[in-house]
């Protein structure tokens, strides 16, 4: 049995005459978290929003499972078991944490016994079950985040995206959100992340993938993307190449 799980084959997306992606293809293998990384502007948004079915495709196909869900609606996709988060965090403000995670649940159940008793489970597992009870809105922005992953997975995923989940948090909430993303693939949830926080790349990836004004540069292991001089030139820097020496 093969173990792709996401083909992403020749996607491109135009907003008028701005090309925000062009061309883009990579493949994602079941249990493995794979990094989409790039400056700002270089599409890496843009390409969760066309595999998730916020964006409708210009040209190209994605595949989950071998199913095509090219520019299926975003609830279809996520029952199939691809759930995202995103950039600034959307949380319903005037619900609970619980309620929050709850409404998550009820994409693939109906009862809402089992839909609380199934998102009480989720916050113990992202350390956030102490808050429940809650408004969302009066979490920080680190738990903010946390409660978007929860939200997301109370979805049940088989693969989760997660847009910039790292960003803005502090080196002890950075860590934690790494141990929580490496509990949440030891489920057996398969991640793609869109990150700019280098650090929390190289620890999690397995492979990166490289965006340039809407292309794909680079795609390979950690170690090697970061030693490529086309991504020092086009993101990196000179100054963190030398760092890393």
């Amino acid at each position: 049995m093969s173990s792709l799980l996401l083909d992403v084959q020749g996607v491109s997306k135009y907003f008028g005459g701005l090309q925000a992606n062009e061309d883009v293809s990579f493949q994602v293998n079941k249990g493995e978290i794979v990094s989409i990384i790039g400056p700002n502007g270089a599409g890496k948004s843009t390409l969760f929003s066309c595999i998730t079915g916020f964006h409708r495709l210009d040209k190209g196909q994605v595949f989950f499972k071998g199913q095509d869900i090219t520019n299926r609606k975003p609830h279809a996709i996520g029952k199939l078991g691809v759930v995202r988060t995103f950039q600034i965090a959307q949380v319903i403000s005037d619900m609970t944490v619980l309620e929050n995670v709850m409404t998550g649940g009820f994409l693939k159940h109906s009862r809402v016994p089992e839909v609380r008793k199934r998102a009480g489970e989720v916050l113990s597992f992202t350390g956030l079950f102490e808050k429940r009870h809650r408004n969302a809105l009066s979490l920080s922005i680190s738990d903010k985040k946390r409660l978007e992953v929860s939200m997301a997975l109370a979805m049940e995923p088989e693969l989760l995206m997660l847009d910039e989940s790292m960003a803005g948090l502090t080196p002890v909430e950075l860590r934690e959100m790494i141990e929580l993303i490496r509990k949440v693939r030891q489920r057996g949830v398969t991640v793609v992340v869109v990150e700019h926080v280098m650090e929390a790349v190289m620890e999690l990836s397995d492979r990166v993938v490289v965006l340039n004004s809407g292309r794909k540069i680079v795609e390979g292991p950690p170690k090697e993307v970061v030693a490529n001089p086309e991504v020092i030139r086009a993101y990196l820097g000179e100054r963190y190449h030398a760092a890393r020496q």
